[in-house]
């Protein structure tokens, strides 16, 4: 960077453009791809080499025009998240050149917009025959090429569906077609829809022509008329499920050959018999009516066509007719039965429990909420996590997350025909209402004696359970859990203990580096938990010092000082030993600072020159100091004398 720099300031005092002027966006691209858009907005990416200050786009015609004029974005922008083209459908070309900060241009770089918004002619379909029989499928329908000047992107294709409605759609957009929507892609000229079969009845073919770009024409419908059995009747969809309102019922019957025409001979009827009873029947091909009353009813359905033939289960002439159509309709109208257990569990408070009854459709298990506000109060009633039991509905209330007060609650039920059914009471008929906290508060104290201990030694942790202000709680789980600091081979250790019948615990803690130790005890049914405040304990590292030789001869050979840290592992490259020296009642003096191996040994030659040393005495002592990576506190060794000759 500060050659490039350096360049580019020679260049600047010269007149000339250094060779790292001569930059360009890279990878310029259209996001989403250079194909067609129904859209003028386009979004570009690229990316800047270093030095870019600024950047600059136009945009293009076919022909060289300005489209857009040029535009500077002050900043070493990366993209252009909104780039709009004119409205004329067209391909444009997007130019993006890069500047400096010493107002040098680079070389633009170049993307295609390609933008066409014209929608194609209409595809109109073929007209099929007037009916379509059983042996007509599979049926192949032409669809009519759009006429007249094409979209500047081309046909992609074309867009079918058929339905039973005669104003449907082939596409979900009113303007647009995706691919996975354009069932013919191959072109213009990829227009046969195959229609391997189709129901009993009328279905409509619904088609459009799909430009490039994925504009699509305005739809053409035909009516397909599809009669393949005779005499058939059909009854409206009725579902297996349980409704809650009355279910109305029509009954169809069409005949591809005799018909259906009331006016016709042998007087055709559609008729429909619920529960066995008389039947209902109006003349034609259709009748309807509606199941009103609670409960499970068998419905039969059949019609006469003008021939005679009926599909009653009757006896005609020592002939029993074909069985009808038989559905089952479910009805429920009448919402569950649900209330609050009468008295809440005393070995569980916060236990709520709701009994949900419903002797028709059933209780549905897969909804249902039980809700809590503070009672009187117009506040929504908050959802409490509800499942399903066996009987009904149940929730836990965390009651020692609210504030204390009295707080009423709201159960909501439903049956399978999607009945509802809330209720504020028990089941004895009083309001259901409790008081926050249910639980008993509980507070734990914890600590050391000590918080500073040596190396290798163990250390006692303990504390006291309370419940309230002064009950103490006995036969309680204590966890006690050790964080050590940064270094330690162990992360976390846990030890357990359990609560005296004075609310007492101890734990003796292994020994160990320097760590934050805090209690937890978990909560019960009836009483909260509770945790100590954490508790550093500080534990000194250790480091041991020997000199070779209890005499130093001036001039002559030197005092080798060794030891050795303890405490593993070391951090990365050693630990740093000080190794200090003084003479008797003088301040200890740092002269010289080693580095252990990896085992935590260090070694030190110390050669007396001074003839000043003649005769004193000296002693030397080695210390470990705080050190990151090492979760020790501070060490000193013993000192060792040296005299001096």
């Amino acid at each position: 960077m500060r050659r490039l720099t350096a360049l580019a300031v020679v260049a600047a005092l010269l007149g000339a453009t250094p060779a790292e002027a001569s930059f360009e966006p890279q990878n310029l691209h259209v996001v989403g791809g250079e194909g067609w858009r129904p859209d003028r907005s386009f979004e570009l990416r690229w990316f800047n080499p270093e030095g870019v200050t600024a950047a600059h786009y136009r945009v293009l015609t076919e022909s060289g025009q300005t489209a857009v004029a040029e535009t500077t974005l002050d900043q070493p922008a990366t993209a252009i998240e909104y780039l709009n083209v004119p409205p004329a459908a067209g391909v444009y070309t997007a130019e993006v050149w890069l500047e400096d900060a010493a107002g040098h241009l680079g070389p633009p770089a170049s993307a295609k917009l390609r933008f066409d918004d014209v929608p194609p002619a209409p595809a109109k379909p073929a007209p099929p025959p007037a009916w379509i029989g059983r042996n007509a499928f599979p049926l192949s329908i032409g669809l009519g090429r759009p006429q007249g000047p094409q979209p500047l992107s081309g046909i992609r294709g074309y867009a079918f569906s058929i339905d039973r409605d005669p104003e449907g759609e082939p596409c979900a957009g009113a303007r647009l077609c995706d691919l996975t929507e354009t069932d013919l892609d191959g072109g213009s000229d990829d227009n046969a829809v195959l229609v391997p079969g189709l129901p009993e009845g009328t279905s409509y073919l619904h088609a459009v022509a799909v430009s490039g770009a994925g504009v699509r024409s305005l739809t053409e419908t035909v009516a397909l008329h599809v009669d393949q059995t005779d005499p058939v009747t059909a009854l409206s969809e009725v579902g297996s499920g349980w409704s809650r309102e009355p279910v109305r019922l029509l009954a169809r019957a069409t005949d591809s050959d005799s018909g259906m025409a009331p006016d016709g001979a042998g007087a055709p009827f559609t008729a429909i018999r619920i529960d066995g009873g008389a039947p209902i029947a109006a003349p034609g091909g259709s009748v309807e009516t509606t199941v009103v009353s609670s409960g499970v009813h068998t419905v039969a359905y059949y019609a006469r066509d003008a021939a005679g033939n009926v599909a009653d289960g009757g006896i005609v002439n020592g002939r029993r007719n074909a069985a009808p159509g038989i559905a089952v309709v479910r009805v429920d109208r009448d919402p569950p039965v649900v209330a609050f257990s009468a008295a809440p569990d005393p070995a569980d408070p916060e236990l709520i429990e709701a009994v949900v009854g419903d002797t028709l459709s059933g209780f549905d298990r897969s909804r249902g909420e039980i809700g809590v506000r503070p009672a009187g109060s117009r506040q929504r009633f908050r959802p409490l996590p509800t499942r399903a039991t066996g009987s009904g509905l149940e929730a836990r209330w965390d009651s020692s997350s609210y504030p204390p007060g009295t707080y009423e609650f709201r159960v909501t039920a439903y049956d399978a025909a999607s009945n509802a059914a809330s209720s504020l009471l028990r089941s004895n008929g009083t309001r259901m209402m409790l008081r926050a906290p249910l639980k008993i508060p509980t507070t734990l104290f914890a600590g050391f004696k000590q918080r500073k201990v040596s190396f290798g030694r163990s250390v006692y942790f303990g504390g006291r359970l309370i419940a309230g202000r002064h009950m103490p709680l006995a036969g309680r789980t204590v966890r006690v859990i050790e964080r050590f600091d940064p270094g330690s081979p162990l992360r976390e250790r846990v030890s357990t203990s359990r609560t005296d019948r004075d609310g007492r615990f101890a734990v003796r803690l292994d020994p160990g580096p320097s760590r934050e130790v805090v209690a937890t005890v978990a909560p019960t049914a009836t009483f909260t938990g509770a945790s100590s405040h954490p508790v550093g304990l500080q534990v000194s590292g250790h480091i041991s010092l020997r000199a070779s030789s209890a005499t130093a001869v001036v001039g002559g050979r030197p005092v080798v000082f060794s030891g050795k840290v303890a405490g593993a592992p070391l951090p990365d490259g050693g630990k740093a030993v000080e190794l200090q020296f003084r003479l008797p009642g003088l301040p200890w003096s740092e002269f010289r600072t080693v580095t252990t191996d990896a085992r935590g040994r260090f070694r030190y030659a110390y050669r007396f020159v001074d003839d000043d040393s003649r005769g004193a005495r000296f002693q030397f002592r080695a210390c470990a100091p705080a050190q990151a990576g090492w979760p020790y506190e501070a060490a000193g060794s013993r000192s060792v004398t040296v005299r001096g000759r």
